[in-house]
């Protein structure tokens, strides 16, 4: 009795999230506008199958999502693939999600900083302000940008992320707009100009399709953090699992409708190193004019100035969690500067890579690294969900057997479809974790490195 009066007397946080604020979040996380920064990537992976690809992944990532949905049910507080996997599968399987979980951190805003550097050159060229040797300089620019703002400690609010949502939606209505005008306006033509980017003869192949797939896994990335405010939401069981699989759809039609457009306009598929970056700005040009490329551009920058400060400081979160536990050295990676109250170390760490990385890789390459982390951590929570409902739930029945089975298998199968390059530096970047993972837990016999990223104070 007494316990029940604890247990109800003690503070906790406010259920006041309702299914439609979690979709917003997810939308904005997420970002209306996911696939034009990688659509050159896209389409130069998937030989020009962009819808096709960003719909496979869809259908990989909605049952993917329903796993997450599921098992943010059994650990409402946590939100954590690391966590899903360690508990339900084993802590040493938990520990290998864990620092796929890593590279992801880490590879998101360097990136974000090739991007940046790649779209603010491409916006300057030919006017008074571009700067000599942009190719060094706009890396610098910006790999020493977003360290500093993480160092003073600038965040942006939900009401800034909301008005920029609205500038994206407004920036893709017109875009949609002059696409459909443009269209409208040309002689007629034949059903197969229109099936064309969905299936085009001249290109297509299996192998292709799903290489264009394990890239375009990248405009889904962010839906899992909606697990995360589990303890904030009204009627948790039903509406994280449902906002979850929602966003995932939502996003996957919102971004076939734009890559869809793009291919309509433009029989290009194939596009040079120094276009890829910003190839759908270049395509909306044929509809929209020099203006519709501005604005996209323009847009695409701000809302990627904002993905690389933020994620910069994710991962430092998440070191600073890694050195908190005495994972990598505390003295370095576990420290808060006292006045900002953030990991200062971690963020500079995070920011020196960024900066090395936007010079020795290119933007594809770090995209397919990105998902190669991304992909190993949905299969180890579909393969969680499995285990927990299915293999050892009392309700073994088919609903619980076949959305974690066809996320695990479909996510695989992306997963073998990365690069070359991609499947040897994850590999490396795999075994050195499992190495280091095996050294520091002797043999992992002793408690395993935590990979939990700490709440924001």
């Amino acid at each position: 009795m007494s316990t029940t009066q604890t247990t109800a007397s003690a503070p906790r946080l406010r259920r006041t999230l309702s299914l439609w604020d979690l979709i917003l979040y997810g939308i904005i996380v997420i970002q209306p506008t996911a696939p034009m920064p990688a659509y050159g990537v896209f389409s130069n992976a998937g030989q020009g199958h962009v819808v096709t690809s960003i719909l496979i992944a869809m259908i990989a990532m909605v049952f993917t999502a329903m796993s997450y949905g599921r098992m943010a049910r059994v650990y409402p507080s946590a939100g954590s693939a690391y966590t899903y996997v360690g508990r339900e599968l084993h802590p040493s399987l938990g520990y290998v999600t864990g620092w796929s979980m890593t590279m992801d951190y880490i590879l998101n805003p360097l990136i974000c900083t090739i991007w940046c550097a790649k779209a603010m050159a491409d916006l300057l060229a030919g006017t008074r302000y571009q700067l000599p040797y942009p190719a060094l300089a706009w890396p610098i620019i910006f790999a020493v940008l977003f360290t500093v703002l993480n160092l003073r400690g600038v965040k942006s609010s939900a009401r800034i992320n909301s008005i920029l949502c609205a500038v994206m939606g407004a920036v893709i209505l017109a875009f949609f707009w002059y696409t459909i005008r443009y269209i409208f306006h040309l002689p007629q033509y034949p059903e197969s100009y229109f099936l064309r980017p969905f299936y085009n003869p001249e290109t297509f192949s299996i192998n292709g399709v799903f290489h264009g797939t394990s890239v375009a896994v990248l405009t889904y990335i962010g839906f899992d953090g909606i697990s995360t405010l589990s303890e904030e939401v009204e009627n948790p069981k039903r509406n994280i699992f449902l906002a979850t699989v929602l966003v995932c759809v939502i996003t996957g039609v919102l971004a076939s409708a734009e890559v869809y457009g793009a291919q309509l306009l433009s029989k290009q598929y194939l596009f040079a190193a120094n276009e890829v970056e910003n190839a759908f700005s270049h395509v909306a040009a044929i509809a929209g004019g020099a203006l519709m490329t501005k604005a996209i551009s323009i847009t695409l920058l701000i809302a990627t100035i904002g993905s690389g400060m933020g994620s910069q400081l994710g991962a430092a979160r998440l070191l600073y969690g890694m050195g908190r536990s005495n994972a990598i050295p505390k003295k370095f990676f576990g420290a808060i500067h006292p006045r900002t109250h953030i990991p200062a170390n971690n963020v500079i760490f995070v920011g020196v890579i960024a900066l090395l990385g936007a010079f020795l890789i290119s933007y594809d390459n770090g995209a397919e690294l990105l998902n190669f982390g991304a992909l190993i951590a949905f299969m180890g929570v579909n393969a969680a969900s499995l285990t927990h409902y299915f293999i050892r739930g009392a309700d073994r029945t088919i609903g619980q057997l076949i959305p974690p089975l066809l996320g695990f298998f479909i996510c695989f199968f992306i997963w073998i479809h990365l690069s070359h390059l991609a499947l040897i530096v994850g590999s490396i970047w795999m075994v050195a974790g499992i190495a280091y993972g095996a050294w520091k837990t002797s043999g992992f016999r002793s408690e395993l490195v935590n990979f939990d990223v700490p709440a924001e104070e």
